[in-house]
């Protein structure tokens, strides 16, 4: 039995979802993501790297779209995001990872700046602030992202975060 607690937080963590704030997430808010963290580094939409963080969008959209939109209007609604996305992934954290996978893959490229594979702890938070996190928020999280204290932020420090935070209760 999931706790009233439990779905508690995980509704509010919807909110991260829903970009322009209209009560649903859907396709559109997951390209504002995408035009976010590129305007955020001045990237182009066009290059390769803004391409892929289309791609990556669409493809965690769809992903998405497949496990919690119940009832097939193209959209996903708060109870739709805690009843359909959240329970039926808490069980199978990975998975709701591997969904997220190719965004963040994307997202991380955007914000390595020096090519090396990884992006530094303030890059990563510059991509928090970009998808609407709080300046503190995002401080805090980009330096919990960074398990072993290297500086730099890899796609498994982020892929097993991300889904921890959206399918883990604590």
């Amino acid at each position: 039995m999931v706790s009233t607690e439990y779905e508690r937080r995980i509704a509010a963590r919807f909110a991260g979802f829903d970009q322009d704030g209209n009560g649903y997430i859907d396709r559109e808010d997951f390209n504002a993501a995408a035009k976010s963290v590129l305007a955020e580094f001045g990237t182009a939409a066009r290059s390769d790297k803004g391409q892929a963080l289309y791609v990556g969008a669409e493809a965690f959209w769809q992903g998405m779209a497949g496990i919690a939109d119940r009832d097939g209007d193209q959209r996903i609604n708060r109870d739709e995001f805690v009843n359909g996305a959240v329970k039926r992934l808490r069980d199978n954290p990975d998975r709701f990872g591997e969904i997220a996978r190719p965004f963040l893959h994307a997202a991380l490229a955007v914000a390595d700046t020096d090519g090396d594979g990884a992006a530094t702890v303030e890059d990563a938070e510059r991509v928090l602030r970009a998808l609407g996190v709080s300046d503190e928020i995002a401080a805090l999280a980009a330096g919990a992202l960074d398990t072993d204290a290297d500086g730099r932020i890899g796609e498994s420090e982020v892929v097993t975060a991300f889904a921890r935070y959206f399918t883990v209760p604590e």
